[in-house]
């Protein structure tokens, strides 16, 4: 196995000493037949190829996002590109657009042009959206950022052209609502094809995203494939146990009250976990923004700035107030020192997985090991994680020790993961009833910072854990309002503009319809994986709600 791991501290220059994986053929393992070779992958990011130009062209923002730049591909031999352009740069009327126009080429992204069917309800909407979101694995160009993946996978529409690592959990939920199971296998494969190769599931499958991974979801992707028939579980416990080796990376040797990487040791010496990327210079899919923030503040080295926005990027809530000083902006982003609820409640998930297909399997030593590691953190996350007196989970801050004060709905992530006792799952609901229940489902958090992972938003994945979350503890009644109120926002944007969008403003509008999200560092995307996801889901759970006789243009004020 070959691990990337990318050098915290050279954007612009390629590591010799990491080499690609082998060719090397994929297999179903229900069938052992092969579906395809995997060319040697190509590592090195856009920053490293491009150096100064690729610096120049970000900072003249050549492209209106900068995530364009990053995903075009070369027309031509790209040290070719670099060196014509170290020769003219200093020309007289040398223009930089003309430049990169003439030597790179957009990346041809498949256009969600469809046209919704009046006659068709939301759930049959979804089916049909599913062919439009699948990409084929086809020849790469040469020295395009994208990963080349053995099978057949999902991406969440709009900007987002590839396989993201979070997002596609709840994209599952929905193919097997569908009955898509050989996506639901091809994705399967993806995602051990990637730990096995990278030694990590990276954010998404682009080069620039290799050196961080996104909330450690793979273990509940293997209980949807087992409860959905697709595949045994246990065919993926090498994998989940290579998953957990790179979160826990470097506990081993670390002292109390310190963190390496993604791990923390807390003042009691036990053992938790933090989102971390291995580079701390400004993402290259965001490169102008995050020169930009880190400028706006002079009490931190720009470093350190760009690699807590990174760890925001790696946590899928990017950009939130759970993230940054009370009343600060995003300038003042911490996310290193935050010890979060809902990664230490997936890796409980984790731990208990492991734990479970090692003793199904024969292997008793494992079990024990892991069933203790669990046993571990949950201890430790009521220790540090649960606030009795507000009857709900907050994140930790470790380097200022105490808990942060801001409830999000990330508090309904142990209820998820059966890891909160039947005592904290009930002032859990009644904190969620009382705080965050809003008319279109759970507010992200209580704060209106202008970021998109905060009020007035509300997300798809989000929604889902609280409703799952509560219905594992008896919480019926609460998770069946929180369904409707969800179903009934979504069914009226669907009406009234005949498409599914990345989040959504948690109110109805004057005149009673729905309102996309807004707010953060791209506009609103339509498409959407995780919202076709998570509602075809719901939707199968609640055939007879509303929602699922809403059609497309129906809606009147």
């Amino acid at each position: 196995m070959t691990i990337i791991r990318n050098p915290a501290h050279a954007p612009v220059a390629p590591d010799p000493t990491l080499t690609a994986p082998p060719a090397r053929p994929t297999t179903n393992r229900d069938t052992q037949h092969k579906v395809a070779f995997v060319a040697p992958a190509d590592t090195l990011t856009p920053a490293g190829r491009y150096q100064e130009l690729f610096v120049d062209v970000q900072m003249s923002r050549i492209f209106a996002d900068s995530k364009t730049f990053v995903d075009c591909v070369p027309r031509r031999n790209p040290d070719a590109i670099l060196a014509d352009y170290r020769a003219e740069r200093h020309v007289k009327g040398f223009d930089l657009g003309v430049f990169v126009h003439a030597n790179f080429a957009p990346e041809k992204v498949e256009s969600i042009q469809y046209v919704s069917d009046p006659n068709k309800s939301l759930s049959a909407h979804i089916d049909e959206l599913w062919p439009v979101l699948t990409r084929h694995p086809v020849k790469h160009p040469p020295c395009s950022s994208l990963l080349q993946l053995p099978n057949p996978y999902v991406v969440p529409g709009g900007r987002f052209a590839e396989l993201y690592y979070w997002d596609s959990y709840f994209t599952m939920l929905g193919l097997a609502a569908s009955g898509r199971r050989d996506l639901l296998c091809a994705m399967a494969d993806n995602f051990a094809y990637l730990i096995d190769t990278y030694g990590l599931i990276p954010n998404g499958t682009r080069t620039y995203y290799l050196s961080r991974s996104q909330p450690p979801v793979f273990a509940l992707m293997t209980e949807l494939f087992a409860t959905d028939g697709v595949q045994a579980a246990h065919n993926y416990l090498p994998q989940l146990r290579k998953e957990y080796a790179f979160w826990m990376e470097g506990a081993e040797s670390l002292a109390s009250d310190a963190a390496v990487g993604n791990v923390v040791r807390m003042p009691g010496g036990e053992v938790l976990n933090r989102y971390w990327d291995e580079r701390d210079t400004p993402r290259e899919e965001a490169y102008l923004e995050d020169v930009s923030t880190a400028a706006r503040q002079s009490a931190r080295p720009a470093s350190q700035v760009y690699r807590d926005l990174r760890a925001a990027a790696a946590s899928g809530w990017d950009f939130s107030s759970r993230w940054l000083d009370e009343g600060g902006g995003l300038e003042t982003v911490r996310t290193t020192a935050i010890v979060p609820i809902d990664l230490n409640s997936f890796l409980f998930k984790l731990e208990t997985a492991i734990a479970e297909l090692s003793e199904a399997r024969g292997d008793s030593a494992t079990y024990r090991d892991f069933a203790a590691r669990a046993d571990a953190r949950k201890a430790a996350i009521s220790r540090y994680l649960w606030d009795e007196r507000d009857g709900a989970f907050f994140d930790f801050d470790w380097q200022r020790g105490r808990r942060r004060p801001n409830l999000t709905a990330a508090t309904a992530t142990p209820l998820y993961v059966r890891l909160a006792t039947a005592a904290q799952a009930q002032k859990v609901a009644a904190t969620i009833a009382a705080r965050l229940l809003q008319a279109g489902g759970i507010a992200t958090t209580e704060v209106r910072s202008g970021q998109q992972w905060d009020r007035p938003n509300g997300w798809a994945p989000l929604q889902w854990l609280a409703i799952r979350g509560l219905a594992h503890y008896g919480f019926t009644e609460l998770s069946h309002d929180i369904t409707d109120r969800w179903l009934r926002v979504v069914a009226r944007l669907y009406q009234r503009d005949s498409k599914l969008v990345e989040k959504y403003v948690l109110r109805l509008a004057q005149d009673g319809g729905a309102v996309g999200g807004h707010g953060g560092e791209y506009p609103l995307q339509d498409g959407f994986g995780w919202t076709n996801g998570v509602t075809r889901k719901l939707l199968q759970q609640h055939p007879q709600h509303e929602a699922g006789r809403s059609q497309a243009g129906e809606w009147r004020p």
